[in-house]
């Protein structure tokens, strides 16, 4: 059902994965990124880049380039090329910001990617192969403070920024004298550089953690601080649906189908949302369930026998009865695609990246299906 991992005490605050999930960079909290392979069922280091002077804050692995991005409280970005030897190679972006990087994200073709700051501007960076440099290109307005997330459409030209003025906002990254001019979709037909082709809010306020487009484009979902899930839905006249339980924020939210998305965060339990084309937003189940069917089932006998251990009675007990102990960071597609992932995987501040199986999941939890 599940596949779990530690990597320390530490919190692990950002990860990606190669192509053929055979390598995991994550940052443990530091402005050290750590670079692991798999032997077998196990993780073993084997590389560190340590070229940022402060806290790394975002990581992403380009599947097809194998090229690595990272950016950080340091103000900077790298894009990482692995040598023939095996070493990573840094090459400095110019992002041309004053406050700290907070989030990176590689366009679906890879040729450019985008970082979100406190600067409260989104840089989308792209290769200059005359000057062997990565430039970029600031997008502000209407922007009022620290970008949180980015997500890129299909196209490689929209990107999706969520940001603490409460608010979700799709704009053109449009470069012209890079890009093939894109062709009209649901969010409009224009697409000059760093138009704003659409903005929201749910209109109770709360910092944006996480955005994420649909895989055909159309949908994009965002979770904020005031414990929402919202989707909006560009093909059928972007009109809001929001959802709101008695669930901690989300911290991370990824779509596993064009109707069906993952959310996690304070609660340490990813949760499954269904949106359907009624354009209803439904909670259908959490998915760690493991322990809490281990302590139904267990004797009393071998109840008291786990308090006595403890030194703890009834549910004095600080450990949680999910497998993360502490808020889960990051959401990520481990097998598959958005549009038909079968594994993602999890990092949390329990210093723990967990692999979920989303298949074995719907034969497990009673009601569950991924649509």
């Amino acid at each position: 059902m599940a596949e779990k991992h530690n990597f320390g005490i530490q919190p692990v605050t950002c990860h990606t994965f190669n192509k053929d999930r055979s390598g995991l960079a994550l940052s443990l909290n530091s402005s050290e990124v750590k670079i692991y392979k798999k032997n077998g069922s196990k993780w073993q280091p084997t590389s560190s880049l340590q070229e940022h002077g402060q806290r790394v804050t975002s990581i992403d692995w380009a599947a097809n380039s194998n090229k690595i991005v990272t950016c950080g409280a340091d103000r900077n970005a790298y894009v990482w090329t692995m040598n023939s030897d095996g070493t990573w190679k840094p090459n400095l972006v110019i992002l041309r910001i004053n406050r700290a990087a907070t989030f990176v994200k590689w366009s679906p073709n890879e040729k450019k990617f985008a970082v979100g700051s406190g600067a409260r501007l989104i840089s989308v960076s792209y290769y200059e192969e005359d000057n062997n440099w990565w430039v970029s290109k600031h997008i502000k307005k209407p922007i009022r403070s620290t970008v949180t997330c980015l997500d890129w459409h299909p196209n490689s030209v929209l990107i999706a920024a969520g940001s603490t003025d409460f608010k979700a906002r799709v704009f053109s990254g449009y470069i012209k004298e890079y890009d093939p001019k894109p062709e009209a979709c649901s969010w409009g037909s224009k697409m000059p550089w760093g138009a704003l082709m659409a903005e929201h809010s749910n209109g109770s306020g709360g910092w944006v953690h996480s955005v994420s487009f649909s895989p055909s484009g159309d949908r994009l979902v965002w979770v904020g601080h005031d414990s929402s899930v919202n989707v909006v839905d560009a093909a059928k006249g972007a009109t809001l649906t929001s959802v709101k339980g008695n669930f901690l924020p989300f911290k991370s939210v990824t779509w596993v189908t064009e109707n069906s998305l993952v959310a996690a965060g304070y609660d340490c339990n990813p949760t499954v949302f269904t949106y359907d084309d009624a354009g209803k937003l439904t909670l259908i189940n959490k998915l760690d369930q493991s322990q809490e069917k281990a302590a139904g089932t267990m004797s009393a006998m071998n109840r008291f026998k786990n308090f006595d251990t403890r030194a703890t009675s009834g549910d004095s007990t600080s450990e949680l009865k999910t497998q993360h102990q502490n808020t889960i960071t990051e959401i990520g597609i481990y097998s598959g695609t958005k549009a038909d992932c079968t594994k993602f995987s999890t990092s949390g501040v329990d210093g723990n990246i967990i692999i979920w199986d989303i298949k074995s999941l719907e034969k497990s939890i009673a009601g569950l299906k991924i649509a």
